[in-house]
């Protein structure tokens, strides 16, 4: 597709993957910000962005306009050691007077006030953005500004401190304003406290190998990277603060031995979890790794992923012929967002101009690309902590997700059928595919029925993970909660186990409680009809025929319509069900049905013999585990 401004031209040398290298970086960023620029107010102070307003109102996301461009504008100049060619800073100064001279009057320039989470918490958010922004160019803005003007955006900004954030990244947002604050001589108690408090909360959502929880509860998806790695590392790289860094460094690190196999060879980033319209914001925490040297990567692989990343988005239709960003994946896709996306909402995805603090002369721009992860070997990698199971293939560059651990549900609330989240409850996900829409049949889906209704899958109790040489595997249980009825079944509950072996998904379900009667059904990956990708789902156990093929009209983030296999049986008492999936970009496919060559069924499990090799893989259930042997 077009891309509405113009890029310097590839270095093939220096970037043989993506052709991109800092000044392609630069372009980017000063696109989105020409084109951002166009729907300012007149004093500056707001960028509304055409498009459909987000639940905190049309005011609310003209702030997160102003602030979120601020983001790239910040790291465009601070990177560029205050050379600011195009003037933004002038813009922001602006606008930051304009803005703050009435907060919380309804005219054309006020910002609105910061209140708790549940009233009008949505400027919270963008404090943190604007406090950043400010921190990052203080030697070319904040210095220069009207003390009544510093006067009245510390005012403004100190909001976020006396009012509730939401309980889980939010609390980060005071933390940086305070920060911020701090960094130019106005710290005091209130600040100290703010960022106390964050610290204390994300020890308690630290869970282990490089993830923290999103607040309470077992909420792991790109949050890890956009925010709870982010703010505190660059916190402590910006305040030169070296115990700090090197306690969440050390955590970035962690988190980047695994995350960094999660692109695909062709830049994408895993499509699961909240917020996905943040699109390139997914590579933040590789850049800052290399920007700060807490990184497992090479300078080489990590403009890899970066780079991949943003060009993936870039020459897919993120941008508008105008050059916005769109809500959506590719180009627009209403079923990717969430209530409080709007307009503006999509240049958070400005994080992934962190990698723009590493000047020119820095190993990320100077050392030659090196290939990604992905690109290296077929991996199989299981995360314990988070319950997520991941594998890639390098000869389609494709990498999967097995979600056995991370959902949407807080610990305090009910398991609701109505809360359904496509981004959490699906049980995998993939660099080259989207979950379906709510309406639509749900891919990588077991439902168990009863009485003609149909269950899904809110809360994931992970039972274990762990991985050999090629091969993985994770587990779960979950009850399952009706769409239309009672919200359990008594005694109802599903054990899945995956296991991953090269190509092939090796889907195990043993369903405990069923009442007689009951049925159960299973889907696999959806994809386009015209892609040059293969979905398989062979049943080998406790399936009653071969997979039909069933659609989902309303597509996916990829496709506008697609199509996905589904395997159906019978339940009651304890079953168990056994199925090999795969997706693949093969040109010749997998044959998923000549896989395996015996399942065999036990008192406590199933044991499962490879026709390949002869390898042996026995799931137990009592108590749940995995053995793999060789023949």
């Amino acid at each position: 597709m077009s891309i509405p401004f113009e890029l310097p031209t590839e270095d093939r040398a220096s970037s043989p993957y993506t052709g991109y290298t800092r000044a392609h970086w630069e372009a980017v960023a000063d696109g989105l910000l020409w084109a951002a620029w166009r729907w300012s107010t007149p004093g500056r102070a707001l960028l509304d962005l055409p498009g459909r307003p987000s639940r905190s109102g049309v005011r609310s996301d003209g702030l997160e306009g102003f602030a979120r461009t601020f983001l790239a504008a910040g790291f465009r100049v601070a990177g560029a050691g205050g050379a600011d060619p195009h003037g933004w800073l002038d813009r922001y100064a602006e606008g930051l007077a304009s803005g703050t001279r009435t907060p919380g009057r309804d005219d054309t320039e006020s910002w609105p006030l910061i209140l708790d989470h549940d009233v009008q918490g949505q400027p919270m958010v963008e404090s943190a953005s604007v406090a950043l922004g400010l921190r990052l160019t203080a030697p070319w803005l904040w210095k220069h500004l009207d003390a009544g003007v510093q006067d009245r955006v510390e005012e403004w900004l100190r909001g976020a401190l006396r009012h509730v954030p939401a309980p889980n990244n939010w609390y980060l947002f005071p933390y940086t304003v305070a920060g911020f604050l701090e960094s130019v001589g106005r710290g005091d108690a209130e600040t100290a406290a703010a960022r106390e408090r964050a610290l204390e909360l994300m020890e308690g959502w630290y869970r282990g190998e490089g993830w923290y929880a999103d607040g309470d509860g077992r909420a792991f998806d790109h949050y890890n990277g956009w925010a709870l790695h982010l703010y505190p590392v660059l916190d402590a790289h910006l305040g030169g603060d070296t115990d700090a860094l090197a306690r969440y460094g050390e955590r970035l690190r962690a988190h980047l031995d695994g995350y960094a196999l999660m692109f695909g060879s062709d830049g994408a980033p895993l499509h699961f979890g909240r917020s996905l319209t943040y699109r390139f914001a997914a590579s933040a925490a590789v850049g800052l790794g290399a920007l700060t040297g807490h990184t497992p990567l090479t300078p080489g692989a990590s403009r890899r992923l970066v780079s991949g990343s943003l060009r993936y988005f870039v020459d897919r239709g993120a941008l508008t012929d105008e050059g916005v960003l769109s809500l959506g994946w590719y180009g627009p896709h209403e079923a990717t967002l969430q209530p409080y996306s709007g307009p503006a909402s999509p240049y958070w995805a400005s994080k992934a101009f962190v990698s723009l603090l590493a000047p020119a002369d820095h190993p990320l721009w100077t050392a030659p690309e090196e290939p990604a992860p992905v690109e290296e070997a077929d991996r199989v990698l299981a995360l314990p902590a988070p319950g997520l199971l991941v594998q890639a293939t390098r000869g389609d560059g494709i990498v999967r997700l097995h979600n056995q651990g991370s959902d949407h549900v807080r610990p305090h609330e009910g398991e609701s059928a109505a809360e359904d989240d496509p981004h959490y409850g699906r049980q995998a996900y993939s660099t080259r595919t989207g979950p379906t829409a709510r309406e639509n049949a749900a891919d990588n889906h077991l439902s168990v029925e009863v009485d003609g209704r149909s269950s899904v899958r809110r809360r994931v109790r992970p039972l274990g993970a762990g991985h050999g040489d090629g091969w993985g595997w994770a587990a779960s249980w979950h009850r399952p909660v009706f769409v239309t009825g009672a919200p359990m079944v008594p005694g109802l509950r599903v054990e899945s186990v995956t296991v991953a072996r090269g190509p092939y998904e090796l889907r195990v379900h043993r369903v405990v409680g069923a009442p007689p009667g009951a049925r159960v059904t299973h889907t696999g990956w959806a994809t386009g009809p015209e892609e040059p990708l293969t979905s398989a789902l062979h049943g080998l156990y406790g399936w009653e025929s071969e997979a039909e093929t069933v659609r989902a009209p309303q597509g996916t983030a990829f496709v506008p319509w697609a199509e996905l296999p589904r395997l159906s049986g019978a339940a009651g008492g304890t079953s168990v069900h056994v199925s090999l999936a795969a997706l693949t970009g093969e040109p010749a496919g997998v044959p998923a049905a000549g896989a395996v060559a015996e399942v065999v069924p036990g008192a406590d499990g199933v044991e499962v013999v490879w026709a390949a090799d002869g390898a042996r893989t026995r799931v137990s259930f009592e108590p749940v585990g995995v053995k793999h042997t060789q023949a």
